[in-house]
């Protein structure tokens, strides 16, 4: 195992053996939608947890999300009702971003275990909300950025820690994809109704954190706003929240940056005129003064070619893609004797690691194969093909049996949230905007 690799990962393999496992997690889920379903098949199966419970607004789903649960798990409509249940655990949170905060809230408050899907919040106001509640708490927190699990980002870590491509001034990563509309806005069934969705409920009810922000009022049912919640303000985070965040905590796992003083963002709705309200091309600057480094982000959903991270170092270039390369720099002075000898060329890698990708040239949609150069739908250990969720969910799983604390804690994910709403800001308002770490708000 890598020395890149997060120590908790190392504390699973050192502990399996002694792990108590005969103590019986008992976990329920909020939403399952297409990523609930994944959640729930990618629960570990030697980790001895119980599926409690299932809740969800739309009646197909839920009774979907149940037959995948198993036998002792009951569905819900109110998420409060799951939650009160005192022979629960945990939760896993997976409905759309706008219910994020008030679910894991109220979780914490109860004692539970949260494990959050991505994008944190919709606002930093929520963001401190939520820190502050899991802080509060104690419980433990992952939020699910899988990524993490990621061999080659580890492999990344190492080698820049090691001073492999020496002083790091620049960071470009980026996000393409080129979905169908149709996929996005009525799903895998398209046949939600004002019949078969609760959609007051989905659009926001009374709970003890009332204050945070709610969806825009929307009396009638709408299958574009159920199906493409993304698409909307009132429920997404845009491109920002929903996308950059993955790139963003992969670079902030390898490099451990934090939140920028600053972020300057632009872009539009050039392509899907589906009256859509977030862009589908969106780029971002952020600066980081106090490391001497910008951290650059561009993505459209109108073209899947794909694109790597670049690390540009003063002596070498890192490339994250598909596979991790490094060039060295032909202006190097770390490897002017090697180039000058010819042993390093710096028109081919000197570095390069790659895992098995049998699979992906079968792969015909963008999205997916966007997915799997990221490291978000498999990695490898030890040679071997291993979903990354499920890796995630073992960590959770075990630090909540261990007291042990996630490569994706609350504090990581508060970094995220604040850098994502940063760029969103920046895009809607049409400025610059700085971080006021001192009082903890967008200036």
């Amino acid at each position: 195992m890598s020395s890149g690799e997060p120590a908790v990962n190392k504390r699973l393999s050192e502990d399996s053996k002694s792990e108590r496992k005969s103590d019986v997690l008992r976990v329920g889920i909020l939403g399952c939608g297409a990523r609930g379903e994944a959640l729930i098949r990618a629960a570990p199966k030697d980790m001895n947890m119980e599926w409690l419970g299932v809740c969800e607004v739309y009646d197909a789903r839920l009774e979907k999300g149940l037959a995948l649960a198993g036998k002792n798990s009951r569905g819900y409509k109110q998420y409060l009702d799951l939650l009160d249940r005192k022979d629960m655990d945990a939760v896993i949170i997976a409905t759309p971003d706008h219910w994020h905060a008030r679910m894991a809230i109220d979780a914490a408050r109860r004692g539970k275990h949260i494990y959050l899907e991505k994008c944190m919040t919709r606002t930093v106001e929520e963001a401190i909300a939520v820190r502050d509640a899991v802080r509060q708490s104690g419980v433990v927190f992952q939020l699910g950025h899988q990524g993490r699990q990621r061999d080659l980002n580890h492999k990344a870590k190492e080698l820049i820690g090691n001073d492999t491509i020496g002083k790091i001034t620049l960071i470009e990563t980026t996000t393409n994809r080129n979905d169908s509309p149709v996929e996005w806005s009525f799903g895998w069934e398209g046949k939600a109704n004002l019949e078969t969705v609760d959609w007051e409920l989905f659009q926001g009810a009374t709970s003890e954190k009332a204050e945070l922000a709610t969806p825009s009022s929307q009396t009638r049912f709408s299958r574009e706003r159920y199906y493409g919640w993304r698409r909307f303000w009132d429920y997404g985070t845009g491109m920002s929240g929903d996308l950059f965040s993955n790139e963003f905590d992969a670079v902030n796992s390898i490099l451990d940056l934090g939140i920028p003083e600053s972020a300057m963002a632009s872009g539009g709705i050039y392509y899907h005129h589906d009256g859509r309200e977030v862009p589908d091309v969106f780029q971002a600057s952020f600066e980081y003064p106090h490391r001497q480094l910008s951290l650059l982000y561009s993505g459209t959903l109108a073209s899947g070619i794909p694109r790597g991270t670049l690390f540009m170092g003063k002596d070498a270039t890192l490339e994250l893609g598909r596979a991790l390369t490094v060039w060295a720099d032909k202006n190097s002075s770390k490897y002017k004797g090697r180039i000058e000898s010819a042993i390093i060329d710096p028109s081919t890698p000197f570095v390069r690691y790659e895992t098995d990708r049998d699979d992906v040239d079968a792969i015909s949609s963008p999205t997916t194969k966007y997915y799997a150069d990221r490291g978000l739908t498999h990695t490898y250990r030890d040679g071997q093909k291993v979903n990354a969720t499920q890796l995630h969910l073992a960590e959770w799983l075990h630090c909540i049996r261990n007291v042990g604390t996630t490569s994706c804690n609350i504090e990581r994910g508060f970094e995220e949230a604040v850098t994502a709403h940063m760029a969103t800001l920046s895009y809607r308002e049409g400025r610059k905007v700085h971080w006021d770490a001192d009082n903890e708000v967008i200036t």
